[in-house]
C-alpha cells in the first residue's frame, strides 16, 4: 500500500494501541499520545495544497476485489483535501480540548479515544475514496463510531436513546445509499466516481437514473440532518462536548454535504436534483433556525443551529449545480453559489466548533447549560465571553467576521435564482430568497441568545451547581485558535481563495472546468444583499427584544404532532408489534417450529419447480436396480417406520441408528467408500450421544405412550417426503444450467494438487465454508459447555 493509504488507515491502527497506552501510562492523560496522530496527519495533508491549487490530483490504487470492480482507490483533489484538512485540523483541536475536558481519573479514556480514532479514520476514508463500495464501507464506519461516541456515557438513558436514534436514522439512509450505488454500477458498469462522472450523459438516459439519485440523496440527507431526518442531531448532543464539537459541527454531519458535492457532476443535469437538494436545504435552514430560538439548552440551540447551517450549505449546492448545466456560468450564478457553499463550509467549522467548546466550558465550570439558570457570566469568564461573541456574531453574519462574507455570498446565490428561466425558477424560485432571509433573521436571534442570555443579565448563583470561574488555559487554547481563524478569514479571506476554495470548487465541477480569478471582499456597494443584511439585523434585534410576546407561536403545534413524537410512537408500535408477532409463533414447542420450517420448505420447493418448469421425469441412462438395492431400501423403510411406532426411547434410537447404517450401505454399493466411512462415524457418534442423553431422561409418560394420530403432522411429513423425492427426480431430469462438477474434475489435480475430489472440494474450493462450519460447531460446543458448567456451579451453591 502507498503512504496515502496508510495515512487513511492510520487512525484505525492507532486505535489498537490506545488501550495499551492507557494501561501503560496511568499517570499521563491518554489524549497527549492521541494528539500526535491528527497533528501529523494534518501536516501530511497540508503539503498537498501545493499540488491541488494548480488543479492537479493524486490517485493511488490498491487492489482489493478487482473481479468485482472493488479496489481501494485513494483520490485527492481540492474537495477531498479540504475535508481531510478539516477532519485532521479540527480533530487535533478537539483532542487537545478533550485532554482538559475529560478527567483521566473519572472517565474511560481508552474507550473514548478508540472511538474517536475510528471515526477520524472513517471520515478520511469517506472523503478520499473514489470507489463507491469502499466509500460506503467507511460511511457505515462513521455511523458505528458515532453511535459509540454519542453513547459514550452509556449509563445515561438519554445518551443511549440519542445513540440509538442516530444509528437507526443514519444506517437507514446508508443502506438506501448503497442501493443507489448498486444502481449506478448496473447503469455505468463501474464503481469509480471519476468514471461515472465521465459518462454522466449516458447515465441520464437510463430508466434507473432517478431512483439511483433519490436513494443517494436519502443517504446524504439522513447523515447531514436535513428535514425531516434532522431529529437525531439534537438528541446526539448527549455526547461529551468534544464529540459534539467534532462530529456535529465539522465532520460527520458534513459527510452528506460532501456526498452531494461529489455526486453533483453526475446528477446535477436533472431538474429534480435542484428542487430536492436546494428545496430541502432552504427549508431545513428555515426550520432549524426557527426551532433553535425556543431551545433552553446551549447545546440544544447549537444543535438546531447546525441543522440550519447545513441546510444553508445544501441549498447553495443545489442552486449551483442547476446553473452549471444551463450555461449560465458566465453570469457567475454557479460560481457564486458553489463558492459560497465551500467558503461557508470552512467558516461554519471555525465558528461552530468554537461555540460548542464555549458551551462545554460553561457546563464544565458552572454545572449547567440551561440558559434560564445562566446569566452574568461575563465578569467571571471574560475570555470565554470574548470567544462566544466572536463565534456567535460570525454565525449571525455580522462584520467583520468570516460568517458575514459567506452569508453575503449566500444571499447573492439566492437572489440570482430569480434570474434563472428554467425549472420554473423564475416563478417558484422566489421561495429561495424569502426563506433565506427569514432563516437568517432567526439565525441572528439565536446567536444573540447564546451570548446575551448566558453572559449578560442577572447572575443567579443559587441556580448553579458550581461557583463560576474562567476555564483553565488548556481548555481555552482550541476555541481561541478557532476564533482567531474566524477573524483572520474575515479580514484576509483571499488567503483561502486560490489554495483551498478554488480547488474545492473545481472538485465539484466537471473535470474540464477551471475556476477563474476569485476575489472575496467586504464592500460591493449598496447591493440588495447589503439591504437584506440590514433587514436581518433590524428585525432580528426587534424580535429578540420582543420574544415574550411572540414565543407563544411554538405552542401552536401540539407535542403529539411533532416529528419526534412520530418517531417515538413508530418505534414503540414497531417494538410492540414485533413482540406480539414473536410471541405468536414462538410457542416453545419444537414441533411447532418444525411445522413452520417444513411448511415453508414444501411451498418454496413446489413454487421453484413450477416456476422453472421442472416437473419432469427422465428415465434415460438410469442404472439398473439390483436385488441388493431393493433389500437395503426395504430395510431402510422398516427402520424408519419402526421409529414412529416404537414405545421405547431405546428402540427408537436403535432404529434410527439402523437407518443411518443402512444409508452407509448404499454408499458402499455406489462405490463411495469415503462417504460410507463418514456416515458410519457420524451414526456411531450420534447413537452414542443419544444413548448418553436419553439415559438421564425419565421413562415415557402415559401421555407420550398414547400419543394419537395427527392429520396435520402426517400431511406435512408426507409432503416433505414427496417434495424431496420430486426434487431429486427433477434435479436429474431437468438441467437448468451446466453442472459445476466438470470444473472440479478438470481442476482438482492441477489447481489444488489433490486426488480425492471430495476432500479437495471441502478443504480447498470450499475452504472458508468448511472453516466457518468448524467455527459454528466450536461456538456451539463452548455454549453447551458453559451452560453445563453454570448448572453444575448452581447445584454446588445450593
Amino acid at each position: 500500500m502507498t503512504l496515502l493509504h496508510w495515512a487513511i488507515l492510520s487512525p484505525f491502527l492507532f486505535a489498537i494501541l490506545v488501550p495499551f497506552l492507557y494501561k501503560a501510562f496511568r499517570n499521563v492523560h491518554t489524549g497527549w499520545f492521541v494528539l500526535l496522530l491528527p497533528v501529523a496527519l494534518f501536516i501530511y495533508f497540508f503539503q498537498f495544497i501545493s499540488i491541488t491549487k494548480h488543479g492537479d490530483t493524486i490517485k493511488e490504487t490498491v487492489g482489493w476485489m478487482p473481479s468485482f470492480g472493488i479496489n481501494f482507490i485513494a483520490y485527492i483533489d481540492g474537495l477531498g483535501l479540504l475535508f481531510a484538512l478539516l477532519i485532521t485540523g479540527i480533530g487535533s483541536l478537539v483532542v487537545l480540548y478533550s485532554i482538559y475536558y475529560l478527567d483521566k481519573k473519572k472517565e474511560q479514556l481508552h474507550n473514548f479515544y478508540v472511538y474517536l480514532m475510528m471515526f477520524m479514520g472513517a471520515m478520511l476514508g469517506v472523503v478520499l475514496s473514489d470507489n463507491l463500495i469502499v466509500l460506503y464501507m467507511f460511511w457505515e464506519f462513521t455511523s458505528i463510531s458515532s453511535f459509540l461516541l454519542i453513547g459514550y456515557w452509556y449509563h445515561r438513558e438519554r445518551s443511549r436513546y440519542g445513540a440509538q436514534k442516530s444509528m437507526l436514522i443514519t444506517v437507514f439512509g446508508g443502506l438506501s445509499m448503497l442501493a443507489g450505488f448498486l444502481l449506478l454500477y448496473l447503469m455505468g458498469g463501474t464503481f469509480s466516481i471519476r468514471e461515472l462522472v465521465g459518462i454522466s450523459d449516458q447515465l441520464m438516459t437510463e430508466a434507473m437514473f432517478i431512483p439511483a439519485m433519490l436513494l443517494v440523496l436519502l443517504g446524504a440527507f439522513t447523515k447531514s440532518a436535513q428535514f425531516p431526518f434532522h431529529i437525531w442531531l439534537p438528541d446526539a448532543m448527549e455526547a461529551p462536548t468534544p464529540v459534539s464539537a467534532y462530529l456535529h459541527s465539522a465532520t460527520m454531519v458534513k459527510a452528506g454535504i460532501y456526498l452531494v458535492a461529489r455526486m453533483s457532476p453526475i446528477f446535477a443535469e436533472e431538474s429534480l436534483w435542484l428542487w430536492l437538494v436546494g428545496g430541502f436545504g432552504i427549508f431545513t435552514l428555515f426550520w432549524g433556525s426557527f426551532n433553535a430560538v425556543k431551545q433552553t439548552d446551549l447545546k440544544g440551540i447549537l444543535a438546531f443551529s447546525t441543522v440550519s447551517q447545513l441546510g444553508l450549505i445544501m441549498s447553495l449546492l443545489g442552486v449551483g449545480a442547476a446553473a452549471l448545466h444551463y450555461e449560465v456560468i458566465e453570469d457567475s450564478v454557479y460560481g457564486i453559489a458553489t463558492l459560497a457553499a465551500v467558503f461557508h463550509l470552512i467558516n461554519h467549522a471555525t465558528f461552530k466548533g468554537s461555540l460548542f467548546m464555549v458551551a462545554g466550558i460553561v457546563d464544565h465550570e458552572t454545572g449547567t447549560r440551561d440558559i434560564r439558570k445562566l446569566g452574568g457570566l461575563m465578569n467571571f469568564m471574560p475570555i470565554t465571553f470574548t470567544i462566544a461573541i466572536i463565534g456567535a456574531f460570525s454565525m449571525a453574519g455580522l462584520p467583520p467576521f468570516n460568517g458575514f462574507l459567506s452569508k453575503e455570498m449566500f444571499f447573492t446565490g439566492m437572489i440570482n435564482v430569480l434570474e434563472m428561466d428554467f425549472y420554473h425558477l423564475n416563478t417558484w424560485g422566489v421561495i429561495f430568497p424569502v426563506l433565506a432571509w427569514i432563516g437568517s433573521v432567526f439565525t441572528f436571534i439565536y446567536s444573540m441568545i447564546i451570548v446575551f442570555k448566558t453572559f449578560t443579565g442577572k447572575h443567579q448563583p443559587e441556580k448553579l451547581e458550581k461557583k463560576p470561574h474562567e476555564a483553565p488555559l488548556g481548555m481555552l487554547i482550541s476555541p481561541i485558535i478557532l476564533v482567531s481563524l474566524v477573524i483572520i478569514f474575515g479580514f484576509f479571506p483571499n488567503i483561502l481563495s486560490h489554495r483551498i476554495i478554488g480547488p474545492a470548487v473545481e472538485g465539484i465541477m466537471p473535470p474540464d472546468y477551471k475556476v477563474d480569478e476569485i476575489h472575496i471582499s467586504f464592500w460591493h456597494g449598496p447591493t440588495p444583499e447589503l439591504f437584506m443584511t440590514f433587514g436581518v439585523i433590524l428585525f432580528g434585534i426587534l424580535l429578540y427584544l420582543l420574544q415574550p410576546r411572540w414565543k407563544k407561536i411554538y405552542s401552536w403545534i401540539p407535542e403529539r404532532f411533532t416529528l419526534n413524537s412520530f418517531y417515538d410512537g413508530g418505534l414503540i408500535r414497531s417494538e410492540r408489534g414485533a413482540y406480539n408477532f414473536t410471541i405468536g409463533y414462538m410457542t416453545g414447542f419444537i414441533r411447532t417450529y418444525l411445522v413452520y420450517i417444513f411448511s415453508f420448505f414444501i411451498g418454496l420447493l413446489i413454487f421453484s419447480m413450477w416456476f422453472n418448469g421442472a416437473f419432469a421425469i427422465n428415465t434415460d441412462d438410469l442404472a439398473s436396480i439390483g436385488i441388493y438395492e431393493v433389500a437395503i431400501a426395504l430395510l431402510l423403510i422398516i427402520s424408519s417406520v419402526t421409529i414412529l411406532f416404537a414405545r421405547s426411547r431405546l428402540t427408537s434410537i436403535i432404529s434410527l441408528g439402523a437407518a443411518g447404517y443402512t444409508v452407509s450401505l448404499f454408499f458402499v454399493l455406489f462405490r463411495a467408500p469415503d462417504l460410507a466411512l463418514t456416515q458410519l462415524v457420524i451414526e456411531t457418534v450420534s447413537v452414542a450421544l443419544f444413548l448418553l442423553c436419553f439415559y438421564h431422561l425419565p421413562p415415557l409418560s402415559r401421555h407420550e405412550e398414547r400419543m394419537g394420530f395427527k392429520l396435520g403432522n402426517a400431511l406435512i411429513s408426507i409432503g416433505v417426503g414427496v417434495v424431496v423425492t420430486l426434487f431429486a427426480i427433477s434435479s436429474y431430469s431437468t438441467k437448468l444450467f451446466d453442472s459445476i462438477s466438470e470444473y472440479y474434475i478438470e481442476n482438482t489435480h492441477d489447481k489444488a494438487g489433490g486426488e480425492n475430489m471430495v476432500n479437495v472440494i471441502l478443504v480447498d474450493f470450499r475452504g472458508f465454508d468448511t472453516m466457518f462450519e468448524i467455527c459454528v460447531l466450536a461456538i456451539a460446543a463452548l455454549g453447551i459447555f458453559s451452560m453445563i458448567k453454570l448448572r453444575l456451579t448452581r447445584r454446588k451453591e445450593g
